[in-house]
């Protein structure tokens, strides 16, 4: 007789065996992995017991590509061919990342598939297969130090990541041979880290100014909920910057007219290694013969550096009024958590306390507490962990729609909706006899598919001919935990069907990503008004093809010449107008048409019901409707 093997729910059969999961914070400058540890989510160290990896890949020599120190060490050397802040171009095309390519002296190609590729010494490399360069190191690391293979990896992404890089970051994990358990958004992963260690509840500002991004999210905690009431931020925005502002007065300041690609390299460390000495000391001085000969050497004050570096922090100031505003808040948040190395920086620290009244929390090293978070969600979804310990609730940064007539956007999916998730919506068809239905998916706030992100278009075939609304198709919109979408029709009397898993094409700007949100509230009084403008303009429209239909089916028979008369000239004085912009004259000739043509259509239906009863018996009706 066979034995049941007995557990407990959620938990290992035998207790020791536990899965080796860990949390990765795959960073724009630099890279961690965690997993729990005695009980604790810590950071691993690599041989030399170094936490952080660099997250640069070197490519000047064939064979294996260094990653880490060692390759950031050549970058001076090795500029084109040093692959540095890669993340900023995960996703992106040549002329999204024309500007910072330029910057980093990188020598860029378009790839087959729309996304950007690097030029370098052992030929081209995309930003996935450098990014799988820099998770594989952090993989071996583990194995190294867990004592075997990976059962399961959280890999943490930035909340403005869209679907595109999300997807890009998936893919290098593949390649890399991590199983990837789940894409988690920085912020969230932080606040992971700080609700569990501190035991918090209420609203949290999670504040994450990285190497070459920044986020800010709003979330709200609750007996071990995490829920993300709303995300923001700048995928173009970091230390980085930073970094640049100093490279560039360090430049004016010597008169260098032009930098050689080698030299800049060179600058830029000496930048960011001033920028890093002056979270401790009022003033550095930054020597630059070895780079410059003959260049003295320069003094930089905390007071000059803060002016270099307010208009950025006020940028991402920028970006949390608005992340407040879609939370339905004001600055009155209970607590705020500092991410990323930039929130070192006095200046940062310092205007995010003032802008929230409230003193930032520091408890847990800004470096290391993304890779924390992701290393206790790890744990808890690789089975280590009993289910329910945590529930973790995000969002999707932006609305997800399909386009309908007049060029408008019906969002299915609003922004800042808590995924995963599936919503469904009915749509119908609008010409008589139409047999299929082109959809044609729209991320975005906006009313208007120009003013809109396309990211897919697929086609639903095999509809039946009916009259034009009779249709009933269902489109479904799926956002999976990671973010991605998956949208499908059905056309509920046959059964057709038709999907689409939407992998975007490559080249929205980071721009046109962090202006989205921007336009929406700029424009709102502007997109109502063309929203009332285009729905006016469909009804119109449908009126008319509608009552051009019956027209020419009954028109000669049930009117007279002064009625048909007074018809046709009301739907010519309705076609002019069409092409105008006078919403309320469009409406009022719509309205006047369908009063016009009431007498019509009552002569109609009595026409069909008198052609349906023909030949019927009220003997025969009265059986019919006697129970």
């Amino acid at each position: 007789m066979a034995l049941l093997q007995i557990a407990e729910p959620g938990q290992s059969p035998l207790p020791h065996q536990v899965k080796r999961a860990v949390g990765i914070d795959l960073g724009t400058t630099n890279s961690l992995v965690a997993s729990m540890r005695g009980g604790r989510a810590a950071v691993l160290p690599d041989e030399h017991g170094a936490l952080i990896l660099p997250s640069v890949v070197n490519y000047s020599e064939p064979g294996a590509p260094l990653v880490g120190a060692q390759a950031l060490a050549l970058a001076g050397q090795h500029p084109a061919d040093t692959l540095v802040s890669v993340k900023r171009f995960m996703g992106r095309g040549r002329e999204d990342a024309r500007e910072d390519a330029a910057r980093a002296h990188y020598r860029l190609v378009e790839g087959e598939e729309g996304m950007v590729r690097f030029v370098t010494g052992s030929g081209e490399v995309s930003p996935v297969e450098a990014s799988a360069e820099i998770l594989r190191s952090l993989r071996a690391r583990a194995e190294s130090t867990l004592g075997g293979a990976i059962d399961g990896a959280v890999i943490t992404v930035p909340a403005y990541f869209d679907d595109a890089q999300r997807q890009a970051t998936k893919d290098a994990a593949t390649l890399a041979g991590l199983p990837v358990l789940r894409l988690l958004n920085e912020p969230t992963a932080a606040a992971v880290a700080y609700g569990l260690d501190s035991a918090q509840e209420g609203v949290i500002a999670v504040y994450d100014l990285g190497g070459g991004t920044f986020d800010i999210s709003i979330l709200r905690l609750r007996r071990g909920v995490f829920e993300v009431l709303a995300t923001g931020g700048d995928t173009a925005l970091g230390g980085d910057d930073l970094d640049a502002a100093v490279a560039n007065w360090i430049t004016a300041q010597c008169g260098a007219a032009e930098l050689s690609p080698g030299q800049y390299r060179q600058v830029q460390a000496r930048a960011r290694d001033a920028k890093e000495r002056l979270s401790q000391q009022a003033s550095v001085s930054i020597e630059l013969d070895d780079v410059l000969p003959g260049q003295a050497p320069l003094t930089l004050a905390r007071e000059a550096f803060e002016e270099l570096a307010r208009p950025l922090v006020k940028r991402t100031l920028r970006a949390c009024r608005r992340c407040l505003r879609d939370a339905g808040l004001d600055a009155a948040v209970d607590n705020v958590v500092m991410v990323g190395g930039s929130t070192r920086v006095p200046l940062v620290r310092e205007a995010v306390g003032e802008f929230f009244a409230r003193e930032p929390l520091i408890d847990i090293d800004p470096d290391q507490v993304v890779a924390v978070g992701a290393a206790i969600q790890a744990d808890i979804l690789v089975g280590n962990r009993p289910e329910g310990d945590l529930l973790l609730l995000d969002v999707i940064p932006l609305s997800l729609g399909i386009e309908t007539m007049g060029g408008l956007v019906e969002k299915i999916v609003p922004r800042n909706t808590t995924i995963p998730v599936s919503r469904a919506q009915d749509f119908t068809t609008y010409k008589d006899g139409q047999t299929a239905l082109a959809v044609h998916i729209l991320q975005g706030e906006r009313e208007l598919v120009d003013d809109c992100r396309s990211l897919a278009r697929f086609e639903l075939r095999g509809i039946p001919p009916m009259v034009a609304g009779a249709a009933r198709i269902r489109v479904t919109f799926q956002v999976d935990a990671d973010g991605l979408l998956n949208v499908s029709a059905l056309e509920e009397s046959t059964g057709a069907e038709a999907s689409v898993t939407v992998k975007p094409s490559f080249g929205l700007s980071d721009e046109e990503i962090a202006g989205m949100l921007q336009a929406s509230f700029e424009h709102a009084g502007d997109d109502k008004e063309a929203r009332h403008l285009a729905e006016q303009r469909v009804a119109g429209w449908q009126l008319l093809d509608s009552l051009q239909a019956a027209l020419g089916a009954d028109g000669e028979a049930l009117l007279d010449s002064d009625e048909r008369a007074a018809l046709d000239a009301a739907m010519s004085d309705l076609r002019d107008l069409l092409d105008s912009d006078d919403a309320a004259a469009i409406k009022s000739q719509t309205e006047r048409l369908g009063r016009l043509s009431e007498a019509f259509a009552a002569r109609r239906m009595d026409r069909s019901i008198r052609d349906a009863l023909s030949g019927v018996s009220l003997d025969e009706l009265d059986d019919e409707v006697t129970p």
